[in-house]
């Protein structure tokens, strides 16, 4: 027996379409956000989840509630250390101010393998991924066999599945976009799938960093 993770990304939110930094702020879900997530809801209404996490954030919530109306049995459980990269100074600031800082392809690996002191007023690379980490540790130990349901942010998502599978890099995942992680009894872990847009919401708000990153064992 396995355990399978569907992790999923929230649904756009107003940030998102104006490709602000959201971080640790927050942001309503956009009449497209909530019309792509009642899509991949309707994806997942047949699978047989055992449980449901999600980060704390309400764009998060918003997006777990609304896999979960198909799921009225499960209970939904938010973890802190879920969310998404604290951006300090830069959240809610356009993101081509954080790249005229530190350009995407530069940032991204330094925090995923720890290096990164972290934005004014954020987190550091090494604080970010041991709770990262953490989180899924504590959903892989709570739940050796089933399938889990993961409702987090691009980046988080992103950090986790390049701990999984380090030749990824970080891939871009769309807003309500599925991935899946493998978890054998022993331990080992696969990645099945990346970044699918059943929802059909593109790449607008979705980044990534293509070349592989030097991202430590845990």
């Amino acid at each position: 027996m396995t355990l399978t993770l569907t992790l999923v990304r929230h649904g756009q939110t107003y940030l998102n379409a104006r490709r602000l930094l959201q971080g640790w702020s927050d942001s309503p879900l956009t009449r497209t956000g909530r019309a792509g997530v009642r899509i991949t809801a309707h994806h997942l209404a047949d699978h047989t989840f055992t449980g449901a996490y999600c980060s704390p954030s309400g764009r998060a919530i918003a997006t777990a509630t609304e896999i979960l109306r198909h799921h009225d049995d499960l209970r939904l459980r938010t973890d802190k250390d879920l969310r998404e990269l604290h951006f300090g100074q830069y959240e809610r600031r356009p993101e081509h101010e954080l790249d005229a800082l530190a350009p995407w392809h530069e940032l991204v690996p330094s925090m995923l393998d720890g290096t990164h002191p972290g934005l004014p007023g954020g987190e550091s690379g090494s604080d970010y991924m041991a709770r990262v980490r953490v989180a899924f540790e504590r959903i892989v130990e709570a739940h050796p066999t089933g399938h889990v349901l993961v409702v987090g942010h691009g980046l988080t998502l992103g950090a986790w599945l390049a701990t999984v599978d380090p030749d990824l890099g970080l891939v871009a995942l769309p807003n309500a976009s599925v991935s899946t992680v493998q978890v054998d009894p022993g331990g080992a872990r696969r990645v099945l799938s990346t970044g699918v847009d059943v929802a059909a919401q593109g790449l607008g708000s979705a980044r990534s960093v293509p070349t592989a990153l030097p991202v430590p064992a845990a």
